[in-house]
């Protein structure tokens, strides 16, 4: 974590599955309580939960069309756990259900562990650009995960969400009003959706983590400037990176550039630390805030910026992982990991 010594309740890690977002009448801010030396969020939740299948997926609800166009999303079948070969070197945390959190301490690297976080950051790349070929209507968001899962496993890597605190997929998927850590299904893409497609891989050990958001056949004006200014922010924050800078600059810039086009950021998602652990030190805002912190020579972490063109406000699905927007109004995505250099900041997962 940036080296704030408080952190407000209602941030929480960007991939901190079932300990992220329930369902409930409380607002977010009383929802969480971050716990500093344990580096996890815990829930403050009253046993009474509204269901979210009941809340969202009546017959009203699933029949209303978004914008006069697209239905809400709702969950398909999902399949089976792809096998992973025993040759294939594992993360700590795959034979455990638990979710691990943030790991204390910044990932900082010696000259091998720099080539190694370069390595896994281009496979991850390579990965990522592959999938967004993918992206056709008719095609299911499964047949996008069966063809991740295969090309990081011929590379001799992990797909790092697989097993991550049980998340059941090796990559994460979130069309349209998913916001992150949608899990592939059944469900074809639709001419005009938009999918963000979340690629890690463990390589080495090291831990390679990016995203981007594509466009599936003829996608609308809207929608596409959506993308662009969410790419754009994340080229913003990362062109200001570099030994000394401090942290927060990453969410002022980000949410200037957002404001300008009357766009709202996710909040409840963040970038991290990343290397030899999944998620580290520091804890990457994306909105204005004043926690302290600063880069350091040959630090890795992400930012991943959420955009979103109408509400901010997440709500969790029942599998405990899909997040959406309250209003079902879009979201993109995109992430990069990079290295602090003496130079500024090097993108590791671009090709």
């Amino acid at each position: 974590m940036a080296t704030a010594k408080t952190l407000q309740p209602r941030i929480i890690s960007s991939f901190l599955g079932n300990n992220s977002i329930l369902v409930s009448t409380q607002p977010l801010p009383h929802l969480f309580r971050f716990h500093l030396e344990r580096r996890h969020v815990s829930m403050q939740l009253s046993r009474t939960l509204s269901g979210l299948t009941n809340l969202l997926f009546n017959t009203r609800n699933v029949d209303e069309l978004i914008d006069g166009k697209r239905k809400r999303l709702k969950p398909g079948h999902v399949s089976p756990r792809r096998p992973v070969p025993a040759h294939i070197t594992k993360p700590p945390y795959v034979e455990s259900l638990k979710v691990p959190g943030i790991s204390s301490g910044l990932e900082i690297h010696d000259e091998d562990g720099v080539e190694r976080m370069r390595a896994s950051g281009r496979l991850a790349a390579r990965v990522r650009e592959y999938a967004g070929t993918l992206v056709k209507p008719g095609v299911t968001t499964d047949e996008i995960d069966e063809a991740v899962h295969n090309m990081i496993i011929e590379n001799g890597a992990y797909p790092s969400p697989l097993g991550y605190g049980g998340f059941p997929k090796s990559v994460c998927t979130s069309v349209n009003e998913c916001i992150c850590h949608g899990i592939p299904d059944s469900r074809p893409l639709e001419d005009g959706d938009i999918i963000n497609i979340d690629v890690t891989v463990y390589l080495n050990g090291y831990h390679g983590d990016t995203s981007a958001t594509f466009f599936c056949g003829d996608v609308d004006e809207k929608a596409k400037k959506l993308v662009q200014v969410t790419k754009e922010s994340l080229d913003k924050a990362i062109s200001i990176c570099g030994p000394g800078v401090e942290y927060k600059k990453i969410g002022k810039i980000i949410h200037d550039h957002a404001d300008k086009y009357k766009y709202g950021v996710v909040r409840q998602f963040v970038g991290h630390g990343v290397g030899r652990v999944f998620h580290a030190d520091p804890v990457v805002l994306h909105f204005r805030n004043n926690e302290a912190g600063r880069m350091v020579l040959n630090q890795t972490f992400t930012i991943e910026p959420m955009l979103t063109i109408g509400s901010r406000k997440p709500i969790m699905w029942d599998d405990n992982w899909t997040v959406v927007t309250e209003d079902a109004s879009l979201s993109a995505q995109f992430e990069h990991s990079i290295l602090i250099t003496k130079d500024g900041a090097e993108i590791l997962t671009d090709c």
